[in-house]
């Protein structure tokens, strides 16, 4: 049995360093407890930003969601509105943790590339509509909640994307190779 490199990239990407993984896995180990401290000063922990590029509606979306370690209302308002439903413009509270999720990833994997969004929150409706034309789509969806997420990255290989979401330990991983992307989610730690 072969054993793959975690986190490589594919040959035609930039490599990174060792040490770069190293210092980016040293600020992820670092992260939970910087979840864990909402209510100390500010100062206490750095800012966290996302990049989103919507594979659907085309729209591109660079947010700070926090400072230190509070949540800013206005920014989630404007990340609730464009991970909206697209297909019918519905639009859900999106869950913290998710957003959470996301920065880790980006950490770990030291990718500079927005996230690519295929699904944030999905309605009820288009929920249901998915459901009837494809049997990977869960009744009771976490994106119906706002707790999941459909995404990929520019430049780290699908498979490394999703070995490094897995190895959050923080929810649910889904690989999705022939559709191309990874589902990640604020449910139960599970895979498929």
């Amino acid at each position: 049995m072969t054993h793959r490199k975690p986190f490589s990239l594919q040959d035609s990407e930039p490599q990174h360093s060792r040490r770069r993984f190293a210092g980016a896995l040293g600020t992820l180990l670092a992260a939970p407890a910087l979840l864990l401290s909402r209510y100390a000063p500010a100062s206490a922990a750095p800012s966290r930003t996302l990049r989103f590029d919507h594979t659907h509606t085309g729209e591109k979306l660079t947010v700070t969601y926090t400072a230190g370690d509070r949540y800013l209302p206005s920014a989630l308002l404007e990340i609730n509105r464009f991970l909206r439903d697209f297909r019918n413009g519905d639009v859900h509270a999106i869950d913290p943790q998710l957003l959470d999720q996301l920065h880790m990833l980006a950490t770990l994997t030291a990718s500079p590339a927005p996230f690519e969004v295929i699904s944030g929150y999905r309605s009820p409706a288009t929920n249901n509509s998915l459901r009837a034309h494809s049997s990977g789509v869960a009744a009771h969806s976490l994106h119906l909640d706002g707790r999941a997420i459909d995404i990929r990255l520019a430049n780290v290989a699908l498979a490394d994307l999703h070995e490094a979401a897995v190895s959050l330990r923080a929810g649910g991983v889904g690989f999705y190779p022939g559709s191309n992307f990874v589902h990640i989610d604020t449910g139960r730690v599970r895979r498929w």
